[in-house]
Protein backbone atom coordinates (compact mmCIF):
# COMPACT_ATOMS: atom_id res chain seq x y z
CA UNK A 1 0.00 0.00 0.00
CA UNK A 2 0.62 3.86 -0.01
CA UNK A 3 2.38 5.01 2.90
CA UNK A 4 -0.04 8.52 2.49
CA UNK A 5 -3.14 6.28 2.43
CA UNK A 6 -2.03 4.24 5.29
CA UNK A 7 -1.53 7.88 6.98
CA UNK A 8 -4.98 8.55 6.43
CA UNK A 9 -6.20 5.57 7.73
CA UNK A 10 -4.96 5.81 11.02
CA UNK A 11 -2.20 5.60 13.38
CA UNK A 12 1.04 4.28 11.34
CA UNK A 13 3.86 1.62 13.09
CA UNK A 14 7.17 1.63 10.95
CA UNK A 15 10.72 0.19 11.10
CA UNK A 16 13.56 1.15 9.46
CA UNK A 17 16.15 -0.85 8.22
CA UNK A 18 19.58 -0.20 6.42
CA UNK A 19 20.83 -2.41 3.93
CA UNK A 20 23.41 -5.79 4.09
CA UNK A 21 27.12 -4.89 3.34
CA UNK A 22 28.01 -8.38 4.17
CA UNK A 23 26.94 -12.17 4.41
CA UNK A 24 26.79 -11.21 8.08
CA UNK A 25 24.95 -8.53 8.12
CA UNK A 26 22.15 -10.11 5.70
CA UNK A 27 21.72 -13.18 8.11
CA UNK A 28 21.35 -10.36 11.05
CA UNK A 29 18.74 -8.50 8.95
CA UNK A 30 16.84 -11.79 7.64
CA UNK A 31 16.16 -12.65 11.36
CA UNK A 32 15.32 -9.54 12.34
CA UNK A 33 12.54 -8.52 9.23
CA UNK A 34 11.03 -11.92 9.76
CA UNK A 35 10.76 -11.62 14.01
CA UNK A 36 9.37 -7.66 13.24
CA UNK A 37 7.36 -8.59 10.83
CA UNK A 38 5.04 -10.24 13.15
CA UNK A 39 3.99 -6.98 14.59
CA UNK A 40 2.57 -6.27 11.42
CA UNK A 41 4.08 -2.81 10.80
CA UNK A 42 2.24 -0.62 8.61
CA UNK A 43 5.52 -0.24 6.34
CA UNK A 44 9.48 -0.93 6.59
CA UNK A 45 11.87 1.73 4.96
CA UNK A 46 15.16 0.58 3.59
CA UNK A 47 17.87 3.46 3.52
CA UNK A 48 20.45 4.33 1.42
CA UNK A 49 24.07 4.61 2.58
CA UNK A 50 25.39 6.62 -0.63
CA UNK A 51 27.35 5.55 -3.30
CA UNK A 52 26.19 3.22 -6.30
CA UNK A 53 27.09 -0.05 -4.54
CA UNK A 54 25.28 0.72 -1.65
CA UNK A 55 22.28 2.34 -4.14
CA UNK A 56 21.84 -1.10 -5.48
CA UNK A 57 21.45 -3.06 -2.44
CA UNK A 58 18.78 -0.15 -1.08
CA UNK A 59 17.01 -1.33 -4.35
CA UNK A 60 17.32 -4.82 -4.19
CA UNK A 61 16.41 -5.50 -0.46
CA UNK A 62 13.04 -3.17 -1.74
CA UNK A 63 12.43 -5.17 -4.76
CA UNK A 64 13.05 -8.53 -2.55
CA UNK A 65 10.56 -7.07 0.38
CA UNK A 66 8.04 -6.36 -2.56
CA UNK A 67 8.18 -10.05 -4.04
CA UNK A 68 7.75 -11.59 -1.08
CA UNK A 69 4.43 -9.74 -0.41
CA UNK A 70 4.56 -9.69 3.52
CA UNK A 71 5.54 -5.87 4.10
CA UNK A 72 5.00 -2.52 2.55
CA UNK A 73 8.29 -1.00 1.71
CA UNK A 74 10.01 2.30 1.20
CA UNK A 75 12.89 2.74 -0.60
CA UNK A 76 15.06 6.11 0.41
CA UNK A 77 16.78 7.91 -2.33
CA UNK A 78 19.65 10.70 -2.01
CA UNK A 79 19.73 12.54 -5.29
CA UNK A 80 22.85 14.53 -4.70
CA UNK A 81 25.64 13.96 -7.19
CA UNK A 82 23.30 12.34 -9.79
CA UNK A 83 22.63 13.65 -13.09
CA UNK A 84 18.82 14.34 -13.97
CA UNK A 85 18.82 11.61 -16.30
CA UNK A 86 20.48 8.83 -14.34
CA UNK A 87 18.31 9.92 -11.13
CA UNK A 88 15.08 9.66 -13.63
CA UNK A 89 16.12 6.14 -14.82
CA UNK A 90 16.67 5.10 -11.22
CA UNK A 91 13.08 6.28 -10.27
CA UNK A 92 12.07 4.34 -13.40
CA UNK A 93 13.29 1.16 -12.57
CA UNK A 94 11.15 1.46 -8.85
CA UNK A 95 8.15 2.37 -10.64
CA UNK A 96 8.42 -0.32 -12.97
CA UNK A 97 9.48 -2.56 -9.93
CA UNK A 98 5.94 -1.50 -8.59
CA UNK A 99 7.42 -0.02 -5.92
CA UNK A 100 5.58 2.86 -4.65
CA UNK A 101 7.15 4.42 -1.81
CA UNK A 102 9.94 6.80 -1.92
CA UNK A 103 11.86 9.06 0.73
CA UNK A 104 13.65 11.81 -1.14
CA UNK A 105 16.83 12.70 0.76
CA UNK A 106 19.01 15.39 -0.39
CA UNK A 107 22.29 13.96 1.06
CA UNK A 108 26.01 14.69 0.95
CA UNK A 109 28.07 13.73 -1.43
CA UNK A 110 30.97 11.01 -1.33
CA UNK A 111 34.72 11.76 -1.15
CA UNK A 112 36.31 11.04 -4.54
CA UNK A 113 33.11 10.45 -6.52
CA UNK A 114 32.87 12.45 -9.91
CA UNK A 115 29.53 13.98 -9.10
CA UNK A 116 27.15 15.53 -11.26
CA UNK A 117 25.56 18.47 -9.73
CA UNK A 118 22.29 18.83 -11.31
CA UNK A 119 20.06 17.92 -8.29
CA UNK A 120 20.99 19.39 -5.07
CA UNK A 121 18.39 19.34 -2.54
CA UNK A 122 15.61 17.05 -1.95
CA UNK A 123 13.31 19.63 -3.53
CA UNK A 124 14.49 18.70 -6.71
CA UNK A 125 14.23 14.44 -6.19
CA UNK A 126 10.46 15.44 -4.84
CA UNK A 127 9.85 17.24 -8.05
CA UNK A 128 11.43 15.07 -10.37
CA UNK A 129 9.58 11.52 -8.37
CA UNK A 130 6.17 13.69 -9.34
CA UNK A 131 6.71 13.53 -12.86
CA UNK A 132 7.94 10.13 -13.27
CA UNK A 133 5.49 7.91 -11.49
CA UNK A 134 2.52 8.32 -9.05
CA UNK A 135 4.85 7.63 -6.31
CA UNK A 136 4.19 8.07 -2.01
CA UNK A 137 6.71 10.55 -1.29
CA UNK A 138 8.14 11.43 2.47
CA UNK A 139 10.88 13.70 3.14
CA UNK A 140 13.11 14.32 6.34
CA UNK A 141 12.29 16.81 8.81
CA UNK A 142 15.30 17.50 11.58
CA UNK A 143 13.22 18.90 15.07
CA UNK A 144 16.22 21.19 15.79
CA UNK A 145 16.83 21.95 12.04
CA UNK A 146 19.30 20.42 9.52
CA UNK A 147 22.97 21.45 10.55
CA UNK A 148 23.29 22.34 7.60
CA UNK A 149 20.67 25.00 7.82
CA UNK A 150 21.65 28.96 8.30
CA UNK A 151 18.98 29.00 11.12
CA UNK A 152 15.88 27.72 12.48
CA UNK A 153 13.73 30.35 10.75
CA UNK A 154 15.03 29.34 7.04
CA UNK A 155 14.91 25.63 7.77
CA UNK A 156 11.45 25.66 8.79
CA UNK A 157 10.68 27.50 5.44
CA UNK A 158 12.59 25.14 3.42
CA UNK A 159 11.02 22.27 4.97
CA UNK A 160 7.58 23.50 4.74
CA UNK A 161 8.25 24.13 1.08
CA UNK A 162 9.52 20.69 0.13
CA UNK A 163 6.82 18.97 2.49
CA UNK A 164 4.15 21.19 0.59
CA UNK A 165 5.22 19.41 -2.67
CA UNK A 166 5.72 15.43 -0.78
CA UNK A 167 3.01 13.74 0.90
CA UNK A 168 4.55 13.43 4.54
CA UNK A 169 7.94 14.04 6.38
CA UNK A 170 9.62 11.69 8.59
CA UNK A 171 11.88 12.99 11.53
CA UNK A 172 15.16 12.59 13.03
CA UNK A 173 15.01 10.72 16.45
CA UNK A 174 14.94 13.03 19.49
CA UNK A 175 14.25 12.48 22.75
CA UNK A 176 11.42 15.30 24.20
CA UNK A 177 7.78 15.61 23.37
CA UNK A 178 8.57 19.79 22.72
CA UNK A 179 10.96 19.41 19.73
CA UNK A 180 8.06 17.60 17.73
CA UNK A 181 5.28 19.62 18.92
CA UNK A 182 7.30 22.88 18.44
CA UNK A 183 8.02 21.53 14.76
CA UNK A 184 4.55 20.20 13.98
CA UNK A 185 3.60 24.13 15.27
CA UNK A 186 6.07 26.09 13.11
CA UNK A 187 5.44 24.62 9.87
CA UNK A 188 1.99 24.31 10.27
CA UNK A 189 2.18 27.95 11.04
CA UNK A 190 3.57 28.07 7.35
CA UNK A 191 0.71 26.94 6.00
CA UNK A 192 1.30 22.76 5.84
CA UNK A 193 -0.45 20.65 7.30
CA UNK A 194 0.37 16.77 6.40
CA UNK A 195 1.92 14.61 8.22
CA UNK A 196 5.21 14.36 10.03
CA UNK A 197 5.92 10.98 12.07
CA UNK A 198 7.67 11.37 14.71
CA UNK A 199 11.46 9.11 14.41
CA UNK A 200 12.11 7.02 17.63
CA UNK A 201 15.62 5.28 18.83
CA UNK A 202 16.29 4.29 21.94
CA UNK A 203 19.11 4.83 24.13
CA UNK A 204 20.50 1.64 25.09
CA UNK A 205 24.04 1.92 26.29
CA UNK A 206 26.12 5.15 27.94
CA UNK A 207 28.38 5.24 24.56
CA UNK A 208 25.40 5.56 22.83
CA UNK A 209 24.77 8.68 24.15
CA UNK A 210 27.84 10.27 22.08
CA UNK A 211 27.28 8.03 19.47
CA UNK A 212 23.89 10.02 18.67
CA UNK A 213 25.24 13.21 19.55
CA UNK A 214 27.88 12.93 16.48
CA UNK A 215 24.45 12.09 14.61
CA UNK A 216 23.08 14.91 15.28
CA UNK A 217 21.03 14.44 18.13
CA UNK A 218 22.40 15.69 21.65
CA UNK A 219 21.03 13.52 24.46
CA UNK A 220 19.02 15.81 27.14
CA UNK A 221 20.77 16.54 30.00
CA UNK A 222 18.00 14.79 32.15
CA UNK A 223 17.74 11.48 30.13
CA UNK A 224 21.43 11.48 30.14
CA UNK A 225 21.51 11.69 34.08
CA UNK A 226 18.93 9.28 34.15
CA UNK A 227 20.71 6.79 32.37
CA UNK A 228 24.07 7.28 34.19
CA UNK A 229 21.94 6.77 37.57
CA UNK A 230 20.62 3.68 36.13
CA UNK A 231 23.99 2.93 35.30
CA UNK A 232 25.69 3.01 38.69
CA UNK A 233 22.17 1.00 40.34
CA UNK A 234 22.86 -1.69 38.27
CA UNK A 235 25.42 -1.39 34.98
CA UNK A 236 24.45 -1.98 31.44
CA UNK A 237 21.65 -4.13 32.11
CA UNK A 238 19.65 -1.30 34.12
CA UNK A 239 20.76 1.25 31.34
CA UNK A 240 19.31 -0.54 28.78
CA UNK A 241 15.85 -0.89 30.80
CA UNK A 242 15.89 3.00 31.79
CA UNK A 243 16.64 3.76 27.92
CA UNK A 244 13.65 1.38 26.80
CA UNK A 245 11.39 2.88 29.30
CA UNK A 246 12.62 6.79 28.59
CA UNK A 247 11.84 5.82 25.05
CA UNK A 248 8.02 4.02 25.61
CA UNK A 249 7.26 7.21 27.95
CA UNK A 250 7.80 8.90 24.93
CA UNK A 251 5.83 7.31 22.06
CA UNK A 252 2.91 7.37 24.97
CA UNK A 253 3.05 11.45 25.13
CA UNK A 254 3.78 11.47 21.35
CA UNK A 255 0.49 9.32 20.68
CA UNK A 256 -1.40 11.30 23.45
CA UNK A 257 -0.33 14.97 21.33
CA UNK A 258 -1.63 13.44 18.23
CA UNK A 259 1.22 12.05 16.09
CA UNK A 260 0.27 10.59 13.57
CA UNK A 261 2.02 7.69 13.68
CA UNK A 262 5.83 5.88 15.32
CA UNK A 263 8.61 5.57 13.36
CA UNK A 264 11.37 2.96 15.08
CA UNK A 265 15.00 2.88 14.24
CA UNK A 266 16.21 -0.42 14.96
CA UNK A 267 19.55 -0.40 13.59
CA UNK A 268 18.39 -3.96 11.82
CA UNK A 269 18.07 -5.46 15.39
CA UNK A 270 14.51 -6.39 16.92
CA UNK A 271 15.15 -6.87 20.69
CA UNK A 272 14.79 -3.31 21.61
CA UNK A 273 11.91 -2.00 19.52
CA UNK A 274 9.96 -5.21 19.78
CA UNK A 275 10.26 -4.63 24.05
CA UNK A 276 8.70 -0.93 23.37
CA UNK A 277 6.32 -1.83 20.81
CA UNK A 278 4.39 -4.44 22.61
CA UNK A 279 4.72 -2.16 25.88
CA UNK A 280 3.03 0.34 23.92
CA UNK A 281 0.28 -1.51 21.56
CA UNK A 282 -0.35 -3.94 24.02
CA UNK A 283 -1.61 -1.82 26.30
CA UNK A 284 -3.61 -0.12 24.14
CA UNK A 285 -5.76 -3.44 22.83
Amino acid sequence: MRVDALLREGITRSFEFFPPKSDEEAAVLSATLADLEQLRPSFVSVTYRGGRESRQRTYDLVTRIKREGHLTAMAHLICVGHSRAEMTEILEHYRDAGVENLMALGGDPLEGEDLARELDHASDLVELARRVGDFSIGVAAHPDGHPRSRDLASDRRYLAAKLAAADFALTQFFFELSQWTRLVEEVGALGVVKPILPGIMPVTTISGMSRMADMGAKVPEALARRLERAHERGGPGAVRAEGIAAARELCEALLEAGAPGLHFYTLNRSTATREIHEALFSART
